[in-house]
């Protein structure tokens, strides 16, 4: 299976798996895929810890990491050593009160134990820059940005490191942006996806995105798509759309390797397509969640509203993590696409490339005996 992406990268198929966890990474290069490392819950000296471990496992083959560089957000101008305190003096004392509540509605205990008191993580261009510096000293194949255009003295530092670097767009003038400052591709992400994801589906913007960016420059951009795939006729669609790959999430929550809490899992394989909904309610941009009484309660009548990125999740971040810990199984939301509906089984993630890819070659199959008849 040969694309632009699969000769740029020297992969097998052109299928990329975002996942935060190092063994589903590993398992997908090695596959033929590529796994991207979301290095966002990580600090700098993790981010080390878990890509070194990559290294040794991948068997040779690329991977990528993904941050979270957004191009706007509260606080942008403030010192670096100053940015967490003003930030926090910024969250009113009515947000934490109705967090302080709900929770105690909940029962949902405090924190005991060692708990790193994570507030900020990398939601601003301070604090996922040292996680840029970490990933380009390891033999990257794939930097990419999960929040609008990177600046671009990043693209150039990739570059300089022989590193591509791709960036999520929800529209099509996103895209634009993203090839002005240098970015090798695009990743054209419909409202279907899990995370932050803007509000038009993967059918109509995969193809508005193509002509966007063939448009900008010349001979185009390599664009992947992304939002509701989850098996090989998503994939063979996307790619008929125009698409040089597909650039999957949700479905490695679930493989074998993956270290997604098993009260998790047993929600994600129970859950329908219709129990995902985009919230503001985990960073403070429309992310897609699985919906419960944590998201209504951000939308009922007695909320006081979310806050701007990245206030609300240093607002939320303890109580998720109390959550989280916790048997308050209602509450506990994370990001999750609406693919979930379709995932009901737990496989390897070996498996899950294979059933891709053969899944594709039977559409194509399909497509080829209908133009004959």
């Amino acid at each position: 299976m040969r694309t632009r992406v699969t000769d740029m990268f020297g992969i097998e198929f052109p299928i990329f798996a975002f996942s935060h966890c190092r063994d589903v990474v590993a398992a997908v290069s090695r596959a033929g895929g590529m796994g991207v490392l979301g290095a966002l819950y990580f600090t700098p000296e993790e981010l080390e810890t878990e890509l070194r471990w990559i290294d040794d496992h991948v068997g040779g083959k690329p991977y990528g990491v993904d941050v979270v560089m957004p191009a706007k957000y509260e606080g942008a101008d403030f010192p670096a050593d100053e940015l967490v305190d003003r930030l926090q003096a910024m969250i009113p004392h009515g947000h934490r009160q109705f967090v302080d509540d709900l929770l105690a509605k909940h029962d949902v205990p405090p924190l005991t134990g060692d708990d790193p008191g994570r507030v900020l993580l990398g939601w601003t261009d301070a604090t996922a820059r040292p996680q840029v510096e970490v990933a380009l000293r390891h033999p990257i194949a794939l930097l990419a940005n999960a929040l609008g255009p990177p600046p671009a003295d990043v693209v150039k530092m990739a570059h300089e490191k022989g590193v591509k670097v791709a960036a999520l767009a929800s529209a099509p003038r996103h895209a634009i942006k993203q090839v002005e400052v240098g970015v090798d591709v695009i990743v054209a992400q419909g409202t279907e996806a899990g995370g932050h994801t803007g509000d038009i589906s993967t059918m109509v913007l995969i193809p508005q995105v193509v002509d966007a960016v063939g448009a900008a420059v010349e001979g185009g951009v390599p664009v992947l798509a992304a939002g509701g795939i989850g098996d090989g006729r998503q994939m063979a669609a996307g790619m008929a759309l125009g698409a040089d790959g597909v650039w999957t999430g949700s479905i490695w929550l679930t493989v074998e390797e993956a270290d997604t809490p098993e009260m998790a899992r047993r929600r994600i394989l129970e859950a329908t397509s219709r129990d995902t909904v985009r919230s503001r309610s985990w960073t403070g941009k429309p992310a897609r969640l699985l919906k419960n009484e944590w998201t209504d309660a951000w939308e009922a009548v007695d909320s006081p509203g979310t806050l701007p990125m990245p206030l609300q999740f240093m607002l939320v971040s303890e109580a998720l993590r109390r959550i989280g810990r916790s048997d308050a199984a209602e509450l506990a939301t994370f990001p999750a696409g609406q693919i979930i509906g379709a995932m009901n089984q737990v496989k390897s993630a070996s498996q899950v490339v294979f059933d891709l890819v053969q899944g594709y070659v039977d559409a194509m199959d399909r497509l080829e005996e209908i133009t004959r008849e």
